[in-house]
């Protein structure tokens, strides 16, 4: 059964890689900041450096995920009911992920638990299932939705009034004054060099200048720091998300921590790698029209509602949340696809449902094998 548990549980990290890895990329590739290939590159390295950092730091996460206080205990030291939690999830994300649908790997994760553990004649801890996980997965992406919608606007009109356009630049370099005498004697004009600093359009700061010029742009400084929040994102799903899967193989003494997550994040990674092209086309293109400001505008809100989650050990879901600040990008700008976002509550709403009947049929099917 060890041998079964490592293998459904690399199946599911892959499955969630498949589905996940692209969401903090998203708007690199739907803004044409990126193509997919170096969106997915840098999609992937990040995703990784957080499922490196998670051996640290997401220590909370592993015990939420273990099932322990969900189900009953014994039933959460079996391998076999463990495989049926990783299978069942994993086969409900691999659905989603084949129809390009962004689904909660979490939620997939938690329908399988209650659906192995009744299954297996399991009760259920009412008031925990409510407060560490149901109120977390609701609430983040209706806060992922206000935030944007509250915050946009006024980035929005600090760049009006700043009149920052993708051509304003602030360029330091030499440029040539003159100067003239003040007194009565006969004035005399002096040119010389100065270092100044000059605010206003790139083209017009480089006629001012002669020799080197040291320019920052607002196109090249807002696409710097798009790839840097969306490699927040991505940072923050692998911090996040890689302690949930990792937890499942902790019921057995023959794996470690360090080696769960090892194994969790590098599948993952290949998940993401070979398998992200369908919902990266739902989330870069379908939901809603962006230019690079909202996007870096979605992501940066993204990173840090995740990784403050993580910190405190609440299962938030990295798809909701993204898929949140998209939708209130979509809202406050008027481009959101309502089709397509009523398509992805729906996948949201039978996500659960469907990982509880997965759950339920994998352990019933694990226990007439075994």
């Amino acid at each position: 059964m060890l041998t079964v548990l490592i293998l459904v549980v690399a199946c599911l990290a892959y499955a969630n890689g498949a589905n996940d890895n692209f969401k903090g990329v998203a708007t690199l590739l739907g803004s044409g900041t990126a193509n997919f290939n170096k969106a997915i590159l840098w999609a992937t390295g990040c995703t990784l450096a957080g499922s490196i950092v998670a051996i640290a730091l997401a220590g909370a996460l592993l015990k939420t995920f273990s099932g322990k206080g969900l189900v009953d205990e014994a039933l959460v030291d079996q391998a076999g009911f463990a495989a049926a939690v990783a299978l069942g999830a994993a086969l409900t994300v691999l659905i989603a992920t084949r129809l390009g649908l962004p689904v909660s790997t979490t939620h997939g994760l938690l329908g399988a638990l209650l659906g192995a553990g009744l299954a297996a004649g399991s009760s259920i801890a009412i008031p925990t299932l409510l407060s560490a996980f149901v109120v977390p997965l609701l609430v983040s992406p209706v806060l992922a939705i206000a935030a944007t919608i509250a915050i946009y606007p006024l980035l929005r009109l600090l760049r009006r009034r700043l009149k920052i356009n993708a051509h304003t630049c602030l360029c330091v370099g030499k440029q040539v004054v003159e100067t003239v005498a003040v007194g009565d004697a006969a004035q005399l004009a002096l040119r010389h060099e100065a270092l100044t600093v000059t605010h206003g359009d790139s083209l017009h700061c480089r006629s001012q200048y002669s020799g080197s010029v040291l320019g920052i742009e607002a196109d090249s400084t807002l696409n710097a720091m798009h790839y840097l929040s969306s490699g927040v994102v991505s940072f923050a799903r692998g911090l996040n998300d890689t302690p949930k899967m990792a937890a499942l193989l902790l019921v057995t003494p023959a794996i470690d921590s360090i080696s769960a997550l090892a194994l969790v994040g590098t599948a993952i990674a290949i998940g993401g790698f070979l398998n992200g092209r369908r919902v990266a086309e739902t989330m870069s293109h379908k939901i809603t029209a962006m230019n690079h400001g909202q996007g870096f505008t979605a992501n940066l809100l993204t990173g840090i509602i995740v990784i403050g989650a993580s910190r405190f050990g609440m299962p938030v879901s990295t798809t909701h949340v993204s898929c949140g600040t998209l939708f209130g990008i979509g809202s406050v700008t008027g481009s959101a696809n309502r089709k397509v976002i009523l398509s992805i509550f729906g996948a949201w709403i039978i996500t659960l449902p469907l990982g509880a009947i997965l759950g339920s049929l994998t352990w019933i099917l694990l226990g007439l094998a075994s």
